[in-house]
């Protein structure tokens, strides 16, 4: 069974394609989240995995959220995590450990994907050059079935990238990102063309189409969906976000 969260795709790349290979199934957790279902029985031998984006060092607070209250009925034999991340993890190995005890869960494995960048809400911060993509997406499409065989192996993992500076990043930097995280700066221009496109992406269900155009209802994790497939570019982030491009993953 894999618990997962993706906003742009990669996170949901690497868990469909975990899934493939292991034979188990998916539970999207924005899903998971609505139908309030926190309760699950495992099959004998049947594993517990977790794949999710960092957002400032960190778990999502929505991962951590529906971990806190999730309930794993069976022997879960082996739990894992995979992550993807745009440079490193900082310490959100040792969080997401904190975040399964809660719920009675024992982390056996971690695994680290380096994906495309997505998140361009703060200044100096934009997506990475098409070489760079292109050179992150191959190198993850080669450590998939590397890190599918090492779950089937039941392996010890390979431990999450921390980066410089890991504490500080986590702690401090990563702990004030949820006190600002806000959508509303977000808004669409004139090029906005009503098709509603950021709407059906949104994994929150945080978007309503008012009078032909996006209205942000204030359940937002700033995965920045909306602002990546809008095909006219349209959604921005108030000036944050001008000229920054747009990417998420290719496959979806």
């Amino acid at each position: 069974m894999i618990f997962y969260f993706s906003g742009c795709g990669n996170s949901r790349f690497v868990a469909k394609g975990l899934a493939d290979a292991l034979g188990e199934s998916l539970v999207f957790i924005p899903d998971a989240e609505r139908s309030g279902s926190y309760e699950y029985s495992l099959a004998e031998g049947e594993s517990v995995g977790f794949v999710f984006p960092i957002y400032s060092w960190r778990p999502p607070h929505l991962v951590s959220d529906f971990v806190s209250r999730l309930r794993v009925g069976g022997n879960a034999t082996y739990v894992w995590v995979a992550v993807t991340c745009g440079d490193n993890a900082g310490m959100a190995e040792q969080v997401f450990r904190a975040d399964l005890q809660k719920a009675g869960l024992q982390l056996d494995a971690s695994f680290c994907f380096v994906m495309p960048n997505i998140y361009i809400n703060m200044a100096g911060m934009g997506i990475d050059s098409k070489r760079v993509e292109q050179r992150k997406l191959a190198r993850a499409r080669k450590h998939l079935p590397e890190v599918a065989a090492a779950i089937a192996s039941r392996s010890g993992g390979e431990g999450l990238l921390k980066g410089l500076f890991p504490r500080f990043k986590t702690n401090v930097i990563g702990k004030g990102f949820y006190r600002w995280v806000s959508d509303k700066p977000f808004f669409s221009t004139d090029d906005c063309i009503s098709c509603g496109k950021c709407a059906s992406v949104c994994p929150l269900h945080n978007i309503t189409m008012e009078n032909g155009r996006p209205h942000w209802n204030g359940n937002c994790t700033n995965c920045d969906a909306c602002y990546h497939y809008c095909p006219k570019n349209a959604v921005q982030f108030g000036k944050k976000t001008r000229g920054k491009g747009q990417y998420h993953y290719p496959e979806q």
